[in-house]
């Protein structure tokens, strides 16, 4: 009878697998680059069992473990290098938290519980979860890998970089005062061999017919769950560069005037020092005066000691006044 009730349970055990593993629930979840990750078991405790009685332990797709609960105590003897000191247990929902996810973490993992009974392990249930990764590109950035200018056009670049998934797509917006054009480039990217991230970039030749017109380009990424726009590259109307002869022409004049306005100021300054050098006007004037006034007290003292002499100092005063004075004042 032993050997009877052991194979009934062992069949009993394994039908109830195969009913378990048939009907299993899948759960989508995601998480961040270098964030966690939440792996829960949505166990349905009905019969209130302890975790004493349980065996909980989770599993990747390559049927590694990541974390173990056997009858209430912790075992990190069967976990993979891979998941040491990655992950946390939170015992009252059952939910197991993966740290620091990389790229290489995404997949299906598995929980399991089964309870220890008198007939052996019995699994009560089973759980799958798809992680996915997600990892935010930068924001797009826009290059130019010529002159910036209308008239003779512009080769603009696009790049984003640390992302992932792969973005589905990737262009340029030329928005002018008349329409909207978007332009779809070929998107080149690149994969990071360590962290998975992926890096990506589109190149344009952008010709404008109208030269006199204001352009604004950005550039656009979309990517499963995000799209994400660069600033606005503005591009403004520059007149034509003045001809090489004509700039010639009005640097020579520009140093003609500066050497004639600054032979005007020299020769002004030589004037100016020279009249100050010379006697002046107002000092000619007093010695004049002065002269005049010594005549006239000589005329009295002639009119008052000699008066017959009278005439002769007339004469003599006339000629005080002319440059021949000297032989006047002689004679007296």
């Amino acid at each position: 009878m032993g050997v009877c009730d052991s194979t009934m349970g062992l069949s009993v055990t394994i039908m109830v697998m195969a009913l378990l593993l048939s009907g299993a629930a899948s759960l989508k979840t995601q998480a961040y680059f270098n964030k966690t990750a939440d792996l829960p078991c949505q166990f349905t405790n009905s019969q209130n069992r302890s975790l004493s009685e349980l065996v909980v332990f989770w599993q990747d797709q390559e049927r590694r473990v990541l974390y173990e609960l056997y009858l209430g105590r912790e075992k990190p003897d069967n976990v993979a290098s891979k998941y040491i000191g990655r992950t946390s247990f939170d015992q009252d929902s059952l939910t197991l938290r993966l740290h620091n996810v990389q790229i290489t973490d995404k997949g299906l993992y598995q929980c399991y519980i089964h309870h220890k009974g008198s007939k052996g392990m019995i699994p009560f249930q089973q759980i799958s979860s798809e992680l996915s990764v997600l990892a935010n590109f930068s924001q797009p950035e826009i290059a130019s890998a010529s002159n910036m200018t209308i008239n003779s056009g512009i080769n603009l670049t696009c790049s984003s970089v640390q992302g992932y998934p792969e973005p589905k797509k990737m262009f340029f917006v030329l928005q002018t005062d008349n329409s909207t054009t978007e332009y779809d480039g070929v998107m080149q990217k690149s994969q990071d061999n360590v962290t998975g991230l992926y890096s990506v970039s589109i190149s344009w030749p952008f010709t404008f017919a109208d030269d006199k017109t204001n352009a604004t380009i950005y550039c656009v990424l979309q990517t499963e769950s995000m799209e994400a726009h660069s600033p606005h590259f503005i591009i403004v109307p520059v007149d034509p560069p003045v001809p090489k002869e004509s700039s010639r022409v009005w640097i020579a004049a520009a140093i003609v005037t500066l050497f004639v306005v600054a032979g005007i100021v020299f020769f002004l300054i030589v004037r100016k020092r020279n009249m100050e050098q010379q006697p002046g006007v107002a000092c000619e004037c007093e010695i004049t005066k002065m002269e005049n006034a010594d005549n006239e007290k000589m005329e009295e003292i002639v009119k008052v000691h000699e008066p017959e002499k009278l005439d002769k100092t007339a004469q003599c005063v006339h000629r005080l006044k002319t440059p021949s004075s000297d032989k006047c004042a002689t004679h007296f």
